[in-house]
């Protein structure tokens, strides 16, 4: 399988085929960030970071960008076995 670009991930965001985990959710909340927040830091950001899990063999990247008011942020992505974008995390940097 072909590794995930920034272009697949965008097009996931602009027709809203991702899914936020509980995790991610709960992190938004306490770094006082909104979904628009995490959607922009995908339709600005760049891939910095893959990280393969050693068990699953599972590949996350790291996806740097800005959050709406500037604030540079990260969010950690993967697409799922459905082709939907699944947000791990996300944090201010």
């Amino acid at each position: 399988m072909a590794p995930a670009t920034i272009s697949q991930f965008r097009h996931l965001i602009r027709t809203l085929n991702y899914v936020v985990s509980t995790h991610a959710a709960e992190e938004l909340e306490d770094d006082h960030l909104c979904i628009l927040d995490l959607e922009n830091i995908i339709l600005t950001g760049q891939i910095t970071a893959r990280q393969r899990d050693p068990q699953t063999r599972e590949v996350k990247c790291v996806v740097t960008g800005a959050t709406l008011n500037g604030t540079a942020a990260e969010a950690v992505v993967k697409i799922g076995i459905t082709g939907r974008l699944i947000v791990v995390t996300v944090y201010r940097c």
